[in-house]
């Protein structure tokens, strides 16, 4: 009997802890729980739906209804370089658009004014990597946007532009910006346009094919002196002829030096040298003969060398004369008009006589080592761009693809 006491307060004892953590504890973290669940549940409170202060658009986690979408597709290998990239956006528009290569440069583009669709601005570089970042709000305000990669093929048959005058170089205010393909061009609006040339004072500049394989560009008259121009051949991609593609990206900077425009007379053998407006010195020359006159026309200094040989053969005289040491030889014409230095000729032929086979010739010495002839005073003041103007020669204006010599054509004929 004295046991059963103990034993039961022990018992009425054990109930009582079983009591405070079991239901009671059970209760507690039952009523914790549903206050968690209400307080993260989204429901209404008095800032409004999705919390306090947040003007209910910030709650609103239902998917954008906007759906972006671009070609090719993500990984693609072997993408043409124009044409196949296309981002577009429906049930809602574009917001932002970024395309890049590995190196962060980006390719422009433009978003539709309804900004259903975003157009590189122009061709992508060949056997590159881009990556596309796109996004577009739906009428709510919603975004939604897509990340992609792609590469661009490489190309099996290519092409170079050569251009002239070289980077960092400073030329003549004559001088156009001639740019001769290694491939004949078929699609000459899609290569024109990766080509941009533009000036500092800023000023019009077109281009003019000759033929299918050269490009030259120039203002409407001769560059200011001074000109700072930078021309920019983006032709890496570019399909230049089906299945052949551009292979340069580049930038060429060069100045237009001070201004210097030389006019021959081959009627009254002279040649007058105006320098920034001035003249500076009149020359007597010896052009043409009559069997053998010297074109007419607005000629560009295109090559100076400080002797050369020139043979008949060459340019269609036969073996009519082969001088091996022509000194202060400057280049006109791709056809073989210079004016050099002439130190075989009489000296009383200058001034009074044209005698030569198209040439303008200047007194000189044989050796060119006389700093005071006149061939050698011209020769050391000119410039690879300068201009020489023939006037007066009973011969035909020379063709402006015969050397750099595009000012031989009206600026209308030019931009047409």
């Amino acid at each position: 009997m004295n046991g059963q006491p103990i034993s039961g307060a022990s018992a009425g004892a054990g109930r009582g802890r079983r009591g405070r953590g079991g239901p009671g504890l059970l209760a507690l973290v039952l009523g914790a729980l549903l206050l968690l669940v209400t307080a993260c549940g989204g429901g209404d409170t008095a800032g409004g739906k999705g919390g306090a202060g947040d003007g209910g658009k910030a709650g609103d986690t239902s998917a954008s209804q906007a759906v972006v979408t671009v070609a090719p597709k993500d990984g693609a290998e072997s993408v043409a370089t124009s044409g196949a990239l296309k981002v577009a956006a429906e049930e809602g528009k574009l917001t932002t658009v970024k395309v890049a290569d590995p190196k962060g440069n980006a390719v422009e583009g433009k978003i539709a004014a309804d900004g259903a669709s975003w157009t590189p601005e122009r061709h992508l570089a060949a056997a590159t990597k881009y990556t596309v970042h796109a996004v577009a709000k739906d009428e709510k305000g919603r975004e939604s946007a897509k990340d992609t990669s792609f590469t661009t093929l490489v190309p099996q048959n290519t092409f170079i532009g050569q251009y002239t005058p070289e980077s960092g170089s400073t030329v003549g205010v004559g001088m156009p910006v001639s740019i001769h393909f290694t491939r004949g061009i078929t699609d000459p609006d899609a290569v024109e346009n990766a080509i941009k040339v533009t000036s500092e004072p800023a000023v019009e500049i077109a281009g003019h094919w000759f033929g299918n394989d050269r490009l030259d560009f120039r203002p409407e008259n001769y560059w200011a002196a001074g000109t700072k121009v930078t021309v920019e051949l983006n032709l890496d991609g570019v399909e230049g002829r089906p299945g052949v593609y551009g292979k340069q990206s580049r930038t060429v900077k060069f100045t237009i030096g001070r201004s210097q425009v030389s006019t021959v007379d081959a009627s009254t053998h002279r040649m007058k040298v105006v320098r920034d407006g001035k003249e500076i010195k009149d020359i007597p020359i010896s052009a043409g003969a009559p069997a053998t006159t010297t074109y007419n026309g607005q000629m560009v200094i295109s090559e100076k060398l400080k002797v050369t040989r020139m043979n008949g053969d060459t340019v269609g005289f036969g073996g009519e004369y082969d001088i091996k040491d022509v000194p202060h030889a400057m280049r006109l014409s791709t056809s073989g008009t210079f004016l050099h230095g002439n130190y075989w000729g009489s000296s009383g032929i200058f001034g009074t006589t044209n005698t030569s086979h198209g040439c303008v010739g200047l007194r000189d010495v044989r050796g060119g080592y006389d700093g005071q002839t006149p061939a050698a005073w011209f020769f050391n003041r000119s410039l690879i761009g300068d201009v020489v103007i023939v006037k007066n020669s009973k011969d035909k204006t020379i063709a402006p693809d015969n050397g750099l010599n595009g000012w031989n054509m009206d600026w209308s004929e030019w931009t047409e």
